[in-house]
């Protein structure tokens, strides 16, 4: 049974909103969001990367980076680019990129839920990437930024936001880098509480991204709930953020690698000791981008090959060792080219599936020597990993389009 429900969200008037609305924090550094919000004094960045407003240098985790983030959000309220809803609401949020579209729910969810294992999580997260967002959200008494969630796909939720969507007109409709965003107002309690009576019927929610700011969240959330121990349950702080997308609506893409080097062998030496656990042979297509499960490309000296894993490489009963970023890691990743830990070592690097395959040539005829192209992991991998109570290895999956900030503020009071 899964918690879902309004909240009088903090929004951009519609004037300001494609001024407003930015990348999610953790996609750019503090350089490129500097040129980022260059000429654009409403842009999102300057609550969410708020040292583009302090001196460059500016220790990132610093409490002068959290006190101007909580300035900058009041100051868009106080200048009247942002408003806060008069009541509680939902919201339908739409992103149509290359002619797909994605279509979710906007609302808060329980931070009881996400302690008790109804909120599913299926990645581990860093204690220092924690803190700062824990202090992101304490300082500016708001979830600023939305969590990604997905559930099993339910077709009573569906018809209802197709009918909103077809009888009103959206307070949004903007492009930003190519991608579309529109968005409705849910603002009709008897519409709002059959939303919340379907998902209560839900048995599970999935983080599909955002995990340290789900994390920060809840802890913010336990935080107050000790400063406040006449709490009811029912204050904004027992709830978080999010966009709830149904499973179908979802496309994960491929999350591909690239190698600095062979680990000391020659090529031939290299595809020999590969081809114990793979079947190697010329790619049917160039650039190679594997079409199933258990195949791969592999761009090597200037060539593409096809990669397909041997029945003996991996478990086919356990979701994790299933998982084709588990197969490469285990049977070629580590024992042939000693790259034991891929979250640390320097000789290993991530390409997301939205940069393409050439990006792959490219790395690879540069600062690296070996490319490999990757099938996409699944949603169905994602929530039986999940279910199982299992952590997917690192890097396993990339979502696009990505959720902006900006256009949805939780206010925690």
């Amino acid at each position: 049974m899964a918690v879902f429900k309004p909240f009088r969200a903090v929004r951009p008037l519609p004037e300001y909103a494609s001024r407003v609305a930015a990348l999610p924090y953790d996609v750019m550094n503090s350089d490129e969001a500097r040129e980022m919000v260059k000429g654009n004094p409403y842009s999102f960045l300057h609550v969410d990367k708020a040292e583009v407003d302090l001196p460059v240098g500016t220790e990132l985790y610093s409490e002068a980076v959290y006190n101007k983030a909580a300035e900058n959000l009041q100051k868009l309220e106080t200048d009247g680019i942002c408003k806060q809803d008069k009541s509680d609401c939902m919201y339908i949020y739409r992103q149509i990129m290359d002619g797909r579209s994605q279509t979710g729910l906007v609302g808060c969810v329980s931070i009881d839920d996400y302690m008790n294992n109804v909120i599913k999580k299926h990645e581990l997260t860093r204690a220092d990437k924690e803190q700062d967002r824990i202090n992101h959200v304490d300082y500016c008494d708001a979830n600023t930024g939305p969590i990604f969630l997905t559930y099993r796909d339910n077709a009573a939720v569906g018809d209802i936001v197709k009918a909103w969507q077809a009888e009103h007109e959206p307070v949004y409709d903007f492009v930003s880098d190519g991608v579309a965003q529109t968005v409705w107002v849910i603002d009709c309690p008897e519409t709002i509480n059959k939303l919340s009576s379907l998902f209560a019927g839900i048995d599970s929610l999935y983080i599909a991204d955002g995990h340290h700011r789900a994390a920060s969240a809840v802890k913010v959330g336990k935080k107050r709930r000790e400063q406040n121990p006449g709490y009811t349950g029912n204050e904004e702080f027992n709830f978080f953020l999010a966009v709830l997308f149904a499973q179908s609506e979802l496309a994960i893409m491929d999350y591909n690698r690239v190698i600095k080097d062979l680990n000391g062998l020659t090529q031939d030496e290299f595809i020999a000791k590969i081809s114990e656990s793979f079947t190697v042979e010329s790619a049917p297509e160039l650039p190679y981008k594997p079409q199933e499960k258990h195949t791969f490309g592999m761009y090597l000296g200037g060539k593409w090959y096809k990669l397909t894993a041997k029945n003996s490489t991996f478990d086919a009963s356990d979701p994790i060792a299933a998982l084709d970023v588990s197969i490469l890691q285990r049977n070629l990743i580590s024992p042939v080219l000693g790259i034991d830990d891929p979250r640390t070592d320097k000789r290993i690097d991530f390409v997301g599936g939205i940069r393409g395959l050439k990006e792959l040539e490219r790395r690879a005829q540069s600062d690296m020597c070996l490319a490999f192209s990757m099938f996409p992991t699944t949603v169905d991998d994602l929530m039986d990993i999940a279910d199982a109570g299992k952590i997917m290895p690192p890097k396993s999956t990339w979502f696009e389009p990505k959720l902006l900030s900006g256009l949805f503020v939780h206010k925690l009071k």
